[in-house]
C-alpha cells in the first residue's frame, strides 16, 4: 500500500481467511449513479412495513426494523442527543426530523436556497462537537451562483453551481443564524458530492467531488489552485487551520488536505487513528476507499483501476510514484455511498468492521446493497459480505447511532429508514 499500514491499524479481525464468505458478483462494468430504464427482469421490491430478518454470515440472525418511510432522495442523517435523528433530502433541498419512529410532516425552516438537479442539492448534515451547548447543525449543500457571476455558466452553457457548507442553531425544526462559512472555487459543474466529519481536535474534514474529466491536462483533481476533487481541513468556523499541509505554498489552496480524487460519496473517521476515510466513485470499475493522509495525491485520473463508460481504460497505470493506493476498490463498482466503522457492542460480532452503502453493482439496477468489509489487524482486506441485498434498493448511507446500532438510508423517490438490531434483544421482554 501506498500509505503506512499502522495509519488504519483496526481492531483485531475474528476472521481467519479459510472459510470466511466472499460474496462478489461476477458482472464486468460499473457505475455513475444516473436514472437507468425499468429492467425487465428485475421487479422493484417494496421495503415491508413491519420488521424482517436476515441471515448474515457472523451472525446468523439480525431484525431490520423499518423506523420510517415517505422520504425522498435522502443523502445523509445525524443523531441528536435527545433521540432525533435529521435526514436531509437531496433532490428537494429540504431537512427533515424523525422523532420516536415518526417523520414530521413539515421540513425544518432555515435551510438556504439549494441548487437541485441531476447529483447537485443538499447533501450532508453533522452536528458540531459541542452541540449540546452552541446547537450548530452543519450542512453542505449545491449552492447557486448568481447570474453576474463569471462561473455562472458551465462549459455547455447551464446553470452552474459550486459547493458551499452552512451551519446554523437549531431551535426546534428551525435553523437560525444561518450563515455559509465555505464556499469552494466554482469549478464550472454542480455535481459534486460533498461529505464532512470533524475530528477530535475540532476540526473539520470537507470533501469536494465533481472532479470527472479524465485527461491529467484538463482534471481539476490535479489542480492545486481548485478544491474540485479534494478532501478538505476546515476550522469549525470555516477558516484554515495553520498546520494545513500546503499552507504557505505558492499555487495551492490552503484549504487542500489531499488531492487527486474523483467524486466523494461518504467520509468517516477511523475509530483509532482518527484519520479520514473515503468512498470515491470512480468511472467502470475502480470505486474505493481511501485512508486520507496530509498533503498525499490519490491519483485521480493518471492512475486508475477504472474504465471509461465505453470499456477503455482510464489508465494505463494502476500506480504512480507519488500517487496513493486504495485501501479497497471495486471492480465491478458498486457506487458506493456512505460508509462507517462499527464500534459498539450491540454487535460484538463486527466490532471493527467496514460498512459501506452500495447504490448499484456493474451498473446493472436492482442490485444496491450494505457492504461489510473485514480487515486483519493491520489493515489488510479479509472478506466482504452483502447485506439487504434482497430489497433491491439503492444505500446511500449507513452511520452507528449513539445506542450502538445501524442506521441505514435508501436512496430512493420513496425511500426509508432502517434499522439493525439484535434480534435476541428484540425477543427480550
Amino acid at each position: 500500500m501506498g500509505s503506512n499500514p499502522a495509519a488504519y491499524r483496526r481492531i483485531a479481525s475474528r476472521f481467519a481467511l479459510a472459510g470466511v464468505l466472499l460474496l462478489v458478483p461476477p458482472f464486468a462494468a460499473a457505475q455513475e449513479e444516473q436514472a437507468e430504464p425499468e429492467p425487465p427482469g428485475l421487479p422493484r421490491v417494496t421495503v415491508p412495513d413491519e420488521p424482517f430478518v436476515i441471515n448474515t454470515h457472523a451472525i446468523a440472525e439480525v431484525r431490520v426494523v423499518v423506523v420510517t418511510k415517505g422520504l425522498s432522495r435522502p443523502w445523509g442523517m445525524a443523531f441528536l442527543p435527545d433521540g432525533g435523528i435529521l435526514v436531509t433530502e437531496r433532490d428537494l433541498g429540504t431537512l427533515r426530523m424523525v422523532r420516536d419512529g415518526v417523520l414530521d410532516p413539515e421540513p425544518g425552516a432555515g435551510v438556504p436556497a439549494v441548487f437541485t438537479g441531476g447529483l447537485a442539492g443538499l447533501m450532508d448534515v453533522a452536528l458540531h462537537p459541542d452541540f449540546d451547548e452552541n446547537r450548530l447543525v452543519y450542512l453542505t449543500y449545491t449552492r447557486p451562483l448568481p447570474d453576474d457571476d463569471p462561473g455562472a455558466r458551465s462549459a455547455d452553457g447551464g446553470r452552474a453551481a459550486t459547493v458551499a457548507l452552512v451551519r446554523g442553531r437549531l431551535d426546534g425544526m428551525a435553523l437560525r443564524d444561518v450563515e455559509d462559512v465555505f464556499v469552494a472555487e466554482p469549478f464550472g459543474g454542480s455535481t459534486a458530492g460533498a461529505r464532512m466529519g470533524f475530528a477530535p481536535d475540532g476540526s473539520l474534514y470537507l470533501t469536494v467531488g465533481g472532479a470527472f474529466r479524465t485527461d491529467p491536462a484538463e482534471s481539476l483533481a490535479q489542480d492545486p489552485g481548485s478544491h474540485a476533487g479534494k478532501v478538505l481541513r476546515l476550522n469549525a468556523d470555516g477558516s484554515v487551520p495553520d498546520d494545513n499541509p500546503f499552507v504557505g505554498r505558492e499555487g495551492y489552496l490552503p484549504e487542500i488536505f489531499s488531492l487527486g480524487h474523483r467524486n466523494h460519496q461518504g467520509l468517516t473517521l477511523h475509530p483509532e487513528t482518527f484519520a479520514p476515510l473515503t468512498t470515491e466513485h470512480a468511472v467502470q470499475g475502480g470505486d474505493e476507499v481511501n485512508v486520507i493522509e496530509a498533503g498525499k495525491n490519490y491519483g485521480w485520473p493518471i492512475v486508475s483501476y477504472g474504465r471509461q463508460y465505453d470499456g477503455e481504460r482510464v489508465s494505463a497505470r494502476f500506480w504512480a510514484p507519488g500517487m496513493e493506493e486504495p485501501l479497497v476498490f471495486w471492480s465491478p463498482s458498486i457506487a458506493p455511498g456512505g460508509l462507517t466503522f462499527y464500534t459498539g457492542d450491540r454487535f460484538p460480532e463486527w466490532q471493527g468492521d467496514l460498512f459501506v452503502g452500495a447504490m448499484m453493482t456493474g451498473r446493472i439496477r436492482g442490485t444496491g446493497h450494505l457492504e461489510r468489509i473485514v480487515f486483519n489487524e493491520v489493515g489488510e482486506e479479509l472478506a466482504r459480505e452483502w447485506l439487504l441485498a434482497e430489497l433491491r434498493q439503492r444505500i446511500r448511507d449507513v452511520r452507528q447511532a449513539p445506542d450502538g446500532l445501524l442506521y441505514v438510508l435508501t436512496d430512493e423517490d420513496e425511500a426509508a429508514l432502517l434499522r439493525l438490531e439484535p434480534v435476541a434483544e428484540a425477543s427480550e421482554p
